[in-house]
């Protein structure tokens, strides 16, 4: 995902495949409420603050905008974070510290998916009582209309998001969209024989299909409210949450939703903690980081941690240094080297970039050793499959090798170097340093870059992410970070590695066309033995590096700062941010 999730479930389940204030403030269950003894990591595999005291205003701030609040439209970590405070998916991420948060429970089903035809075919029964906010109830048809709806991937459609149901679906009419076939009924990979069963049919074998059930797409979405693209100016809520009002780019807020009904949530883990919940947006990434420490906001959403200009401050003073919270992820921050881009199109002017670039430099602009460490190819190390690959010198000349560089790019054919764009995301200070890195080492030899910042929420849709665009306005290097939608090759690498994922627009594979991966995926797809199948996956990283089809940047970590009036706040290892529906506030 953009910025996306680590799962750290246990994988070898993952595929087995034919082929992750007011009511009283300061009442907590075992500390009190803003005043528990605080210490760094104190919030890293255990509840900071424990609480069950309800009520409050918890204040969300975030730089720019996301892709959409829309749950059929979004492929961003913070929000699939948060949306589950106001919409219910068949099956979700326990919110819980430590590896309890990996795992896999049912929300709106009963059970988790029970499997026939060789796990071809996934069936899921829904609970009693489950309502939509506005009081009517919440049938399979529902969730399929949901999963159906964010199949169509056109700009003027639902161009976010992840294209696993796209990819799996049995059958799935060419170019099919309910937006131009009314009949759900037409869409035969999905049954609902009665308003409480629904049953998905797979192309191919996949034990791991409960990873895709987690997925937003399905929560279930009204057909008679549904409009399209606008349906993120209201989202019919199934959570414990509703929308109140609505500012696109500017805030949102959400109040309780009355048709709630928490007996029906048993094993989710929600608390619903504060009463109201507010997210203010288009900020200044900086500005965040000093109202955090002022107490002004409660978290920043964007769940990656400080500003590297914030760190020293924060971790050179011991009373802001125990209030941090610094743990890893399976995420990795990097760049694209577009092919579409001339000269990029030559693999030895690719790798002139990757030879000359000042890997310290990358790393410096997510902070340093705190934010993470160098990397040295695609894959992170918390990926089953990862192995140690540097192929560009990246640990033994991690400020570039000059010399090398240079007679690469005497054999693609421009010795004096050459001229491309590189784009980031605007409100992004990380990337925006990144950028500006970059710009300075790759000129020692001659590669003139010129950043071009994109709005954040578009970024996928209209710019990096649409291929004509990147390749009209010379997109030659495409700044931005993955992290996994569950602990496997999989996971991590699909979205971003297989070129068949590459749709007109809302791309996360940005460019990376390699015949040789396609084949390698499909093959771990097919391979049932775990180990075998992970050694397949480290073959797939070590192809994007042979085909220097990346500049990797840094596998990551967040410097994430607590306030002391936040209550049962914990990082959830499932999104390697604090879990969003968690947390409280002693505030009045």
């Amino acid at each position: 995902m953009m910025q996306k999730r680590m799962m750290t479930v246990a994988v070898g389940a993952v595929l087995a495949l034919g082929m992750a204030a007011c009511s009283g403030g300061n009442k907590t269950g075992s500390a009190t409420g803003g005043g528990a003894a605080s210490a760094q990591n104190a919030a890293v595999g255990k509840v900071f603050s424990p609480s069950t005291t309800k009520g409050g205003t918890l204040r969300f701030g975030m730089a720019d905008d996301w892709d959409s609040v829309d749950p059929g439209d979004t492929y961003y970590a913070l929000s699939w974070n948060f949306l589950r405070n106001y919409a219910r998916t068949l099956v979700v991420f326990k919110s819980a510290p430590g590896a309890a948060g990996a795992k896999l429970v049912p929300d709106l089903a009963q059970t988790l998916g029970v499997p026939t035809d060789g796990a071809k075919t996934w069936t899921y029964k829904l609970r009693d009582g489950l309502k939509f906010e506005d009081g009517s109830p919440i049938t399979s048809k529902d969730i399929k209309y949901g999963v159906a709806r964010q199949l169509d991937k056109g700009v003027n459609a639902l161009p976010n998001g992840p294209t696993y149901f796209n990819d799996f679906l049995k059958d799935v009419p060419q170019g099919y969209s309910v937006y131009k076939d009314k009949n759900l009924d037409n869409l035969k990979s999905i049954e609902t024989p009665d308003a409480k069963t629904i049953i998905f049919h797979l192309k191919s074998a996949l034990s791991g299909f409960d990873y895709f059930a987690q997925l937003p797409a399905t929560a279930p979405v009204p057909v008679a409210k549904d409009t399209g693209a606008k349906y993120k100016n209201h989202v019919i809520s199934s959570g414990p949450y509703m929308f109140d009002t609505v500012a696109l780019g500017k805030k949102y807020t959400l109040k309780r939703n009355p048709n709630y009904d928490p007996k029906t949530d048993p094993d989710s883990g929600r608390l619903a903690l504060p009463d109201t919940i507010t997210v203010d947006l288009g900020l200044n990434a900086a500005d965040i980081d000093n109202r955090l420490q002022a107490g002004d906001l409660d978290i920043d959403i964007a769940g990656t941690g400080v500003q590297a200009a914030s760190q020293g401050k924060i971790l050179s003073d011991p009373a802001l240094k125990a209030k941090t919270d610094d743990a890893a992820s399976a995420r990795t921050w990097f760049s694209v080297l577009n092919p579409d881009v001339a000269p990029l199109n030559n693999i030895d002017c690719r790798k002139a970039i990757l030879l000359a670039a000042d890997k310290t430099g990358y790393q410096r602009a997510y902070g340093g050793a705190t934010g993470g460490d160098i990397a040295t190819s695609l894959m992170p190390p918390l990926i089953p499959g990862h192995r140690a690959i540097d192929l560009y010198e990246a640990k033994t000349k991690p400020k570039g090798d000059l010399v090398a560089a240079k007679a690469a790019l005497t054999k693609c054919g421009k010795p004096s170097g050459f001229e491309t764009n590189i784009s980031y995301r605007a409100a992004r200070p990380k990337e925006k340093a990144t950028a500006e890195s970059l710009q300075q080492s790759l000129a020692a030899v001659g590669i003139k870059l010129t950043p071009k910042p994109y709005p954040t929420g578009d970024y996928f849709k209209l710019y990096a992410g649409k291929p004509d665009f990147a390749k009209a306005h010379n997109l030659g290097i495409m700044v931005y970070g993955w992290a996994a939608d569950w602990p496997d090759g999989f996971g991590f690498l699909s979205q971003i590695v297989d070129s068949r994922t590459i749709r007109p627009s809302g791309n996360t594979n940005l460019g990376i066309k390699i015949p040789a991966a396609d084949a390698a995926i499909d093959k771990a797809l097919s391979t049932t033995d775990a180990t075998a199948r992970n050694t397949i996956w480290g073959n797939v990283d070590q192809l994007v590096m042979e085909n220097a089809a990346v500049l990797p940047g840094v596998w990551s970590k967040g410097l994430l700062f607590r306030p002391s009036t936040l209550t049962n706040v914990f990082v959830n290892d499932g999104f390697g941010m604090y879990d969003y529906t968690a947390v409280g506030t002693s505030r009045k």
